[in-house]
Parts: structure tokens; sequence; C-alpha cells
């Protein structure tokens, strides 16, 4: 039987690439020479470290063209809070990875809304999606690729 899965998942090398350039396009500007600034990647987060809240903004504009540069798509990142200190602002960017449970199930709901004859089926961070029909299949990638989640999906293991 024809199956997909649906995620969302991040590209670790592109994303330990996209702020390694980041860091480089930092030490390149003039704005901020001479000063303690940089991302770092530490699993699932990165951590943007500067003097001020204002430069913290700018950093994160550096991250967010680097990481487009990279094809990664920015609504997987959620950026908290900037905590300022006495000598220092951070910011931890969280980069989300799998589908979160209430996501899969409005995913899996809106699926059902339109009708195709499929079965979905929520596998921890992640929906298959079976059919009998391929067309049926490609059909529902179409529609998903039209709405506007709020994380990117991918579409992996199409099986004839």
């Amino acid at each position: 039987m024809p199956s997909f899965d649906i995620v969302s998942n991040v590209d670790l090398h592109e994303l330990t690439n996209a702020v390694d350039q980041a860091n480089r396009q930092l030490s390149n500007r003039f704005d901020f020479k001479g000063i303690d600034a940089s991302f770092k990647l530490e699993e699932n987060q990165v951590l943007l470290t500067a003097p001020s809240n204002f430069q913290i903004s700018q950093m994160q504009d550096i991250l967010y063209s680097s990481m487009t540069k990279r094809s990664i798509d920015t609504k997987s990142l959620e950026p908290h809070p900037v905590q300022t200190g006495l000598s220092a602002a951070k910011q931890v960017i969280d980069v989300k990875q799998g589908l979160e449970q209430s996501l899969a199930k409005s995913i899996n709901q809106f699926i059902k809304s339109e009708k195709i004859k499929v079965q979905t089926q929520i596998q921890d961070q992640q929906i298959r999606v079976t059919c009998k029909k391929k067309d049926d299949l490609q059909q529902v990638i179409s529609i998903l690729k039209e709405q506007d989640f709020t994380q990117p999906l991918q579409f992996v293991n199409f099986r004839d």
C-alpha cells in the first residue's frame, strides 16, 4: 500500500554551517569590531551573546539571513525573550525538531476534513499517511503545501 511520512526536521549539518557562517559574518562587521559577541550552537538551541539588547536584535537578523541562505525555514526557530544583565545580554533560540502532538493532531484533522480517502497515523513525532492510490497521496501533499502551519513540513519515505 502506498504511504509517506510527514515530518518537521532541520538538517543539523546545515544548522551548524549557518551558525558558523553567522559567526564569520559577525566578525567581519564594523559595528561588532572589538565587541564580545557570538553565536553558539548547543544541541537544538542557538545561544546569542552580546553587550546590549540592540546588538542581539542585529545578531538575530544576521542569523536568520544565514539560515535562509542555507535553506533552513525560520518557522522552525522559536526565540526566547532577551535576558539582559549588567554587562551582557543573552538570547536563546530553540530549533524545533519533530512535530509536536498538538500540531500533529491539527494536521490530522485537516487531512480528514478534506474528505480524501487516506488513513493517517500519528507515530511519535511524525504522521504516516497511507491509501490505495498514490494519486490521493500526492493530492494530500499538494494540499498540505498550500497551508501555512507553525512549522515547516517535509514529506519523506514515499513508498509505492
